[in-house]
């Protein structure tokens, strides 16, 4: 049902637009109940992994989970964890700016005046991400046109805008801001705020049209209903007293860290993958990224017991053991946020009453380095997890020669029927898509 179709359904009903984000997750009134619709999510965490506690050991269906992926442990065999992609393009910029930069537009970074350490400045890329690019094929469809299209959401992501801190772009010099806050990504997927400080219920506001669909539902899809408006409920209670205690607010970092806000990002983190899912409920959306902090964060991850930064811990030699550690429990909450998403999507039915949102819905897990005091784009890492990738194998370690990961790309793209040869720098997708 496309949105046109879902604002006659109401109309018909007597409803306001106050019920419309509850639609897309009744089976009943999913179009002629057809297959379920594929969804994607591209994550992202920074500064690199510690090789030796990441990559598996063995290839193929029987590899080994290092101490980094050990939370995934769940979702194995529906995992393939990719070794061999190389981050391929050149340019302006330093190794973190073009990291993050070309990550996921495979394309150079314009010449500008943001300078990264001893290396050209540059500026913003040169062309759109490719979760737009898929956002925009959807949405040229009435057949798969969403209310919202994408959601870019994140948490520990500075306000001020930099190469360093955005990674998504809708097109050439068109950074897009994550919502960095789970008060904001609420307004944006459901209602919006009374005064300054008060969150509007949108179940309040939708109560008497939510009672009306409800008497027109089957048991089943009432029991689905049901279940939108008391998670969306249990959601709005936890941010009311987070609100009326501390704010969860979280301010642009100083270079050395978050501030008063830094110890409440595991939270921030754990509210933003509950709306995540429920926009996918709802199909407000088929696309997603998901911006864990940014390029060269010196987040201090406080509730694992470290104090240091991130990105200072990243630049520590190897034979820093301690340091290596604290990485290696760095990264691996990383991974738990990654299952964590993914256990959600599993627990959650498709809109479509066929199976669960993880059947539907691919989790593209990467990094901008491969390392972090060397700062190499060699071996970034990527993990998929949940609907597997056309041409790529389920539930397998892979190991390729060092191969352009604009090549990953294209297979994302495909996965949506877009039949892509080329994305970002056409020079580094020759062979085409992997597999």
């Amino acid at each position: 049902m496309n949105r046109s179709t879902r604002r006659d359904f109401l109309r018909r009903l007597g409803l306001t637009a106050a019920a419309l984000p509850f639609l897309g997750g009744i089976p009943s009134l999913a179009a002629a109940s057809g297959p379920a619709a594929r969804r994607i999510v591209f994550l992202f965490s920074p500064n690199g992994i510690v090789p030796s506690a990441f990559w598996p050991d063995r290839a193929g269906a029987a590899y080994d989970l290092k101490p980094i992926l050990a939370p995934l442990a769940a979702h194995r065999g529906r995992m393939t964890v990719i070794r061999g992609l190389c981050n391929r393009v050149r340019g302006d910029g330093d190794g973190h700016m073009r990291g993050i930069g070309c990550l996921l537009t495979g394309i150079e970074l314009f010449p500008g005046s943001v300078q990264g350490g001893s290396d050209t400045p540059a500026g913003w890329a040169k062309g759109p991400s490719i979760d737009q690019a898929i956002r925009a094929h959807l949405q040229a469809s009435g057949a798969t046109r969403t209310p919202l299209g994408s959601l870019e959401l994140g948490f520990g992501v500075p306000r001020q805008a930099n190469v360093w801190n955005r990674w998504v772009y809708a097109g050439a010099n068109q950074p897009l801001s994550p919502f960095n806050h789970p008060r904001d990504t609420f307004r944006h997927l459901y209602g919006g705020m009374k005064g300054k400080e008060d969150l509007v219920s949108v179940l309040d506001e939708a109560r008497g049209d939510l009672a009306t669909l409800a008497r027109r539902l089957p048991a089943e899809d009432r029991a689905t209903l049901d279940r939108h408006a008391e998670g969306l409920r249990a959601l709005e209670r936890q941010m009311a007293a987070r609100a009326s205690s501390r704010p969860l607010a979280v301010p642009s970092p100083p270079p050395i860290g978050l501030g008063g806000e830094n110890d409440d990002l595991p939270e921030i983190a754990r509210l933003q993958a509950d709306l995540l899912v429920s926009a996918f409920a709802n199909d407000l959306a088929r696309v997603a990224s998901f911006q864990m902090t940014y390029s060269v964060s010196d987040v201090r991850p406080t509730w694992l017991g470290i104090p240091e930064g991130h990105h200072s811990l990243s630049h520590d030699p190897d034979l820093n053991k301690g340091s290596q550690e604290k990485l290696t429990r760095i990264d691996a909450w990383f991974a738990a946020q990654v299952a964590g998403l993914a256990d959600r999507l599993a627990a959650a039915p498709d809109p479509s009453g066929h199976g669960s949102l993880l059947d539907s819905t691919t989790l593209i897990w990467t990094n901008e380095l491969g390392k972090g005091n060397s700062h190499t784009h060699e071996d970034i890492p990527f993990v998929v997890v949940g609907a597997p990738l056309p041409g790529i194998p389920q539930g397998h370690s892979l190991r390729l020669a060092k191969t352009p990961h604009n090549r990953l790309l294209l297979n994302a793209a495909n996965a949506f029927g877009m039949s892509l040869r080329s994305f970002g720098n056409p020079a580094l997708c020759k062979d085409g898509p992997l597999g």
